[in-house]
């Protein structure tokens, strides 16, 4: 009766936006991890409802040539390859020929790789298409910036103007310094991601936010972050989605020392980022690429709300041992959710109702 009456204080504590670092450790500690489950499932039910929102989009990989060299990087050199301008025109063809509504554009970063080439390529995209443009990482935002001899924020104004809808999450790995130099020493530091991210929102480009967890970090550790992430959202309210993402060893050198996160890490990570977001990030997404569609009906049922999009193409994920296909049609997508007793629903990068 005891733990009952504890979740039922923090199911009120999450909706009041209550939930301390300690609660949030506690839970991942001491509770059932069935009921963990079954709390943020209810608090998903109370803040976003029974649909489960998915997007038609297709990810362009521009290059895997990169000069950071992150060390759980799978990606990096596969395939050596760089796509022209003109492949990656052909590319988006392709995908809206089936109907996509966003095109998920980053890659590796190369030295050449600066703000003329990115906004060159975002007008000429823009020119050709008409689809809503979700590009780039604060890291691939940094370098360009770094690589141009200009500010984030100078960059960020040239990367709007010139068409760049919305600014992808990634790079975020785990905002923690101390994990970032053991995975990632060559990737910007956590101060100087938040600061890209916070710039764009400020100039109305909004982004997504992120966490790989599962390679050398603690439950600390992944807490820190999602509690960042709410920090900015509660200052900027400028991402439109909250990615768990669960670590990939395959073919890469961080993965020799880990062995990922297991499957009860998966969804416990899911429960607990619904517990501490609430409606601060309304919207958690799973990354079935990365889970595998079986344990994404499960996590669905474990606080999130959103199944990402169709992908089509998703060469970084494939790279590191994702071996789950890289195209998820929408027909599968609605029998998925339905299968769960929830309503599918379509939506734009920004997260309205199509």
């Amino acid at each position: 009766m005891g733990n009952v009456n504890m979740l039922e204080s923090i199911y009120e504590k999450s909706l009041n936006n209550e939930i301390t670092k300690k609660d949030a450790l506690d839970l991942i500690k001491s509770t059932s991890q069935f009921e963990l489950y079954d709390t943020a499932d209810k608090l998903r039910e109370t803040i976003v409802g029974d649909k489960v929102t998915y997007v038609v989009n297709k990810a362009i990989d521009i290059t895997d040539h990169c000069m950071i060299g992150c060390k759980f990087c799978s990606f990096r050199d596969n395939e050596k390859y760089r796509m022209t301008n003109e492949e990656i025109s052909e590319s988006i063809s392709q995908g809206e020929a089936i109907g996509a509504t966003e095109i998920c554009l980053f890659g590796g970063v190369t030295p050449d790789m600066d703000i003329k080439y990115y906004c060159d390529l975002i007008k000429q995209i823009k020119d050709e298409h008409d689809i809503c443009l979700h590009a780039l990482s604060p890291a691939e935002v940094y370098q360009a910036s770094v690589n141009s001899g200009i500010t984030t924020q100078e960059a960020l104004v040239e990367l709007k103007d010139a068409g760049m809808d919305t600014m992808t999450g990634a790079s975020a790995e785990v905002l923690v310094d101390s994990i970032r130099h053991e995975i990632c020493p060559n990737k910007l530091t956590t101060k100087q991601w938040c600061d890209v991210v916070k710039q764009a929102h400020e100039l109305g480009i909004p982004t997504t936010s992120t966490l790989m967890y599962g390679s050398i970090e603690t439950w600390q550790d992944r807490i820190d972050h999602i509690f960042l992430l709410k920090e900015i959202q509660e200052e900027t309210h400028g991402f439109t989605e909250f990615v768990p993402m669960t670590f990939l060893g395959e073919n890469n050198e961080l993965g020799k020392i880990s062995n990922g996160a297991t499957g009860v890490e998966d969804l416990k990570l899911h429960a607990i980022s619904r517990i501490i977001l609430s409606d601060v990030i309304e919207n958690i997404q799973v990354s079935w690429v990365k889970l595998g569609l079986r344990m994404t009906q499960v996590a669905l049922n474990c606080g999130a709300n959103d199944i990402g999009g169709t992908m089509i193409e998703d060469k970084i994920s494939t790279a590191a041992g994702g071996g789950y296909g890289g195209y998820l049609p929408v027909s599968r997508i609605k029998t998925l959710i339905e299968d769960i007793g929830r309503i599918p629903q379509q939506r734009t990068t920004k997260y309205e109702y199509i």
